[in-house]
């Protein structure tokens, strides 16, 4: 906010400039102000005697048209009424007309909805409140995995295969995933099984499945699963992608690989080859920009502490051969966080930010 006197400086300022020959845009512009407010603020010194910017303590005229409090009243105790409770306003003022009454109209009836910060969708109409998925906190495989399904192209136009991929959100590893000529709870159950399996997952560890809201995922067969396994089911808000972010991720590096097939696998044999060498390469080979560029495997296993300190004694030797093509004193942190979160945008309080060891 500029004072009142600097106002009255850069108005001789420009003055000035304009009769040394400079254009008054040009002049306004040098001093981060337009023509308009420059004309202003001349106008406020020759009618008020000051610069001061008087908009904000101006006293406004009240509009004509404005209800009066006893008619807001009336507009509030109508559409508390049982009758008119669960209706919008655009059924209760023409109910209202029919019995010969105006109270105001239905703009109106939403604007004092909206001051009274009361709902503008009623009733059953009202729209659900979805919360953001709970926060979950993975500090070691096996403990937090993310799972969805995916389309695949068939060998002719609108036929599919769905890939299921499961994966652990602490390290990035693919932990199960298989491929079916179709969407069901049973094929979801049957990979949960196989993949708890794998990892050795005992029955006694806390372990949440992250997933969206589509039908698999709720199935009565896929809960019976997850609760007799001791799994905890977490899901996302409907059409909320960011809830299952590690799986929507997963999946763009699938379809944006370079051997993937748009144009479509010509049998599920295929498709299920095709994921296989995909899902080798993604856990052993892919350097994980999320994993400081280690492999999924690095961190699923722990091996990624050795190559991270490899890593360090390369950089500390290229220091020490040319210390001034270094600008900071510390070399590159290899490390990676302790804790992964499900979703880290609603941990509010401050966490153990030590690395790991």
């Amino acid at each position: 906010m500029i004072s009142a006197p600097d106002r009255g400086r850069l108005i001789e300022l420009i003055a000035h400039g304009v009769q040394s020959g400079a254009g008054l845009s040009k002049a306004c512009a040098e001093c981060g102000i337009t023509g308009r407010t420059y004309f202003r603020w001349v106008r406020l010194g020759r009618e008020k005697g000051s610069y001061e910017d008087q908009r904000k303590t101006a006293i406004r005229a009240i509009p004509r048209n404005k209800l009066g409090e006893g008619e807001r009243r009336a507009v509030l105790e109508v559409m508390s009424r049982p009758e008119y409770s669960s209706l919008p306003p655009s059924e209760i003022v023409p109910a209202l007309a029919d019995s010969g009454v105006y109270l105001a109209s239905e703009s109106t009836f939403y604007r004092i909805l909206h001051e009274q910060h009361a709902k503008l969708n009623r009733g059953r109409a009202a729209r659900p409140t979805h919360r953001i998925p709970e926060t979950h906190a993975a500090t070691a495989p096996c403990q937090l995995w993310s799972w969805d399904i995916t389309y695949l192209n068939g060998p002719v136009k609108g036929m599919f295969y769905y890939l299921y991929m499961i994966v652990d959100i602490f390290s990035r590893k693919i932990v199960g995933w298989e491929v079916w000529e179709k969407e069901s709870a049973e094929h979801a159950s049957e990979l949960i099984r196989r993949a708890v399996i794998a990892e050795k997952v005992s029955s006694h560890s806390p372990l949440v499945l992250h997933s969206d809201n589509g039908s698999p995922m709720k199935g009565a067969t896929m809960l019976e699963t997850l609760y007799k396994l001791g799994i905890t089911p977490s899901r996302s808000r409907p059409r909320v992608s960011n809830d299952n972010a590690y799986s929507e991720s997963l999946f763009k590096t699938l379809k944006y690989n370079p051997n993937y097939q748009p144009s479509g696998f010509a049998s599920l044999m295929d498709a299920r080859l095709w994921c296989n060498r995909f899902v080798r390469w993604y856990n052993t080979e892919h350097h994980h920009s999320a994993l400081k560029f280690l492999t999924p495997e690095h961190r699923h296993t722990g091996a990624w502490r050795s190559v991270a300190e490899k890593r360090k004694t390369v950089y500390e030797a290229a220091k020490a051969r040319h210390p001034e093509r270094w600008h900071t004193r510390a070399t590159r942190d290899w490390t990676l966080p302790a804790a992964v979160f499900l979703n880290p945008v609603k941990v509010s309080a401050k966490i153990d930010e030590k690395k790991a060891a």
